[in-house]
């Protein structure tokens, strides 16, 4: 996979435009420090930062097709590619590499504003037609592969991160208050807001298609859970079905013209990948990954060394401290350009400098089988939560609350928002307290609510986990972000369309079966994994918080914190942080990761993100 970036202008490109196209690829080098490659005509050009993993000598960036009038550049693994170049070749196109993302721009001359769907990957791209001056962004089904876009006057720029869009003179850098309060209300951010103002995520499963200089979102996939009540399932044959859908993705992200590695962290999802890969290839996958932890409360050494010695791989292992948190804060800050709740990402950039320091590039990891499979404790409350009747009035602005973003005032998903609101209400600055109602996460659903309407709980939930939890986190600043500030390509099986096309046919009374979360992956577990592993409960690992930093007492720390810088800045309360500052720095005072928000952490960390790409507040 790749980074790309690009301009657009009905009106003709101009001269700063076609001279900062470098600076743009230059600020995304590190997703492709292998060669860079670009494609400039009157009103757009594309570039693209190589990290080279198929057809190494000739895979070169942009492709073209239908005699060049077609050209693209992606960030992409497109998985089943073969198949697509032995059908398009047979019906005319003429393919001058073996690398995957060649079969983007025939796809679009074959299917045009189609092409997505044929797609299995991961994958964000940009197809210039210049016989319809037409740009198509696209990014994939799940929302692995990151793409943003921006107004510029009568033009449009994109970037697989904002820093690439950023280096352009036009792009301004204001601070969006609407995807701060997505963070202090949400999981995370949820496309297509940024921190960014003026700059919008392209949301999964989406192109973005500009046509005579209007954009316009054109979505062309959704998880689309049945809305009939699911009958009886056959489970052994439900459980061979994913077996086999889980064999096969796992197989397709296998193939690589470069060593492919896989993450062990010690629990189900990891592990049975592992497990798979060694069983599917062993002599391709050789070498595994883990991070342990001195504290022993935290540390999954034991479990990781269950798995290394069943696959028999090289191993390689890093422990991880308190100053490998201090040392990455502000990396993982620039590298996921965003906000954070937690310090964990310091633990993913870490593990992906261990990767590239034994010289490879890619890696499987087990992301997004808790948001398919019920792997969260909401799943199982979901089954006995009562969603009754209530006249309490605190109670009934909550369900109104809830009618407003979810379609369904009985349904809850992971807080009380209107008490949270009252929460982070004292924690912004007057200014922002005042139009906060222009920006609230809670005016409107963050959601289609047409796809949760007649669902499930369970499928409700996932739903939710799978737009709020994984894309704009999980699979962001948490994942994509931080491997490939270390030049590393995660590859994520239980993404696959065909894995999820399955787990979309498994009742929630089986997934949830004799309420045990994740029941159905622990059933096939027990086909692959020794019992200490598939039948451990789930671990929640959280990285140490705000408090442990305070109580280092790091200069720098306490200058973001102090009251003249968040006074100055104007984003939050200097009163309200001053108070957090002393509960934080209480010998006594535990924080509960799990249930409770590091609300310092998420102003230290938007301290920092202002800090890095000079932010102001518009």
């Amino acid at each position: 996979m790749c980074g790309i970036a690009g301009i657009y202008r009905p009106s003709g490109l101009t001269e700063a435009d076609r001279a900062v196209l470098p600076a743009m690829l230059g600020a995304i080098r590190h997703r492709g420090p292998d060669e860079e490659g670009q494609f400039i005509a009157d009103r757009v050009a594309l570039g693209c930062r190589r990290l080279s993993i198929i057809d190494l000598a000739d895979g070169q960036q942009p492709m073209f097709a239908a005699d060049g009038q077609i050209a693209s550049v992606a960030n992409a693994e497109i998985y089943n590619h073969d198949a697509l170049r032995a059908e398009l070749a047979g019906q005319g196109a003429r393919f001058f590499s073996r690398c995957d993302v060649e079969v983007i721009p025939h796809l679009y001359a074959r299917d045009g504003l189609d092409l997505a769907r044929a797609l299995n990957g991961q994958f964000a791209f940009a197809v210039y037609d210049t016989t319809r001056d037409r740009l198509v962004l696209g990014r994939d089904q799940t929302g692995i592969a990151p793409l943003f876009w921006a107004r510029i006057g009568d033009g449009i720029l994109f970037g697989s991160e904002i820093k690439a869009m950023l280096a352009h003179p036009e792009m301004p850098r204001h601070l969006d208050p609407a995807g701060l309060d997505q963070i202090l209300t949400y999981p995370g951010l949820v496309s297509p807001r940024t921190m960014f103002q003026g700059v919008q995520a392209l949301r999964p499963g989406h192109l973005l298609v500009i046509e005579g200089g209007s954009p316009r979102e054109v979505k062309y996939w959704d998880y689309d859970f049945p809305t009939e009540p699911m009958a009886q399932a056959d489970e052994p044959a439900l459980l061979d079905e994913l077996d086999a859908a889980l064999r096969g993705a796992v197989a397709r992200r296998l193939v690589a013209d470069v060593p492919v590695g896989v993450y062990i962290s010690g629990g189900l999802d990891s592990a049975l990948i592992a497990a798979l890969a060694h069983q599917i290839a062993p002599d391709t996958v050789r070498h595994s990954f883990s991070i342990t932890f001195p504290d022993r409360t935290i540390d999954e050494a034991p479990w990781q060394a269950l798995v290394r010695d069943q696959i028999g791989s090289i191993h390689h292992e890093v422990s991880f401290s308190e100053d490998d948190i201090l040392q990455n804060l502000r990396q993982i800050i620039v590298s996921g350009e965003t906000a954070l709740k937690e310090s964990y990402n310091a633990c993913t950039l870490v593990l992906a400098r261990l990767v590239a320091a034994e010289g490879m590039r890619v890696v499987l990891t087990g992301e997004g089988a808790d948001e398919l499979f019920g792997g969260y404790v909401g799943y199982r409350l979901d089954l006995t939560r009562d969603s009754g009747f209530c006249d309490d009035i605190e109670e009934m602005i909550e369900e109104e609350t809830r009618a407003r973003l979810w379609g369904d005032g009985g349904f809850f998903y992971e807080r009380d928002y209107a008490a949270n609101a009252d929460l982070t209400d004292a924690l912004l600055s007057d200014t922002l307290l005042a139009r906060r109602a222009d920006f609230s996460a809670l005016s409107t659903s963050p959601v289609d609510q047409a796809q949760l309407a007649g669902r499930s709980p369970f499928h409700k939930r996932s739903y939710l986990d799978l737009k709020l939890r994984l894309p704009d986190h999980l699979l962001a600043d948490h994942s994509d972000r931080v491997a490939y500030c270390a030049s590393v390509e995660a590859r994520y099986p239980f993404l696959d369309p065909n894995v999820i096309d399955v787990a979309r046919r498994i009742p929630p009374a089986l997934m949830l079966k004799g309420g045990e979360e994740k029941y159905m992956l622990k059933s096939l577990g027990a086909r692959y994994l020794p019992p200490e592993l598939w039948q451990r409960r789930k671990f929640s690992f959280v990285a140490q918080g705000s408090p442990h930093l305070l109580r280092r007492g790091q200069d720098w720390v306490m200058d973001l914190l102090a009251p003249e810088t968040i006074r100055r800045r104007g984003v939050f309360n200097p009163d309200t942080v001053a108070r957090l500052r002393a509960q934080y720095e209480s010998p006594d005072f535990e924080l509960s990761q799990t249930f409770e928000d590091d609300y310092l952490m998420i102003v230290l960390t938007t301290e920092i993100l202002m800090d890095a790409f000079d932010l102001t507040v518009a």
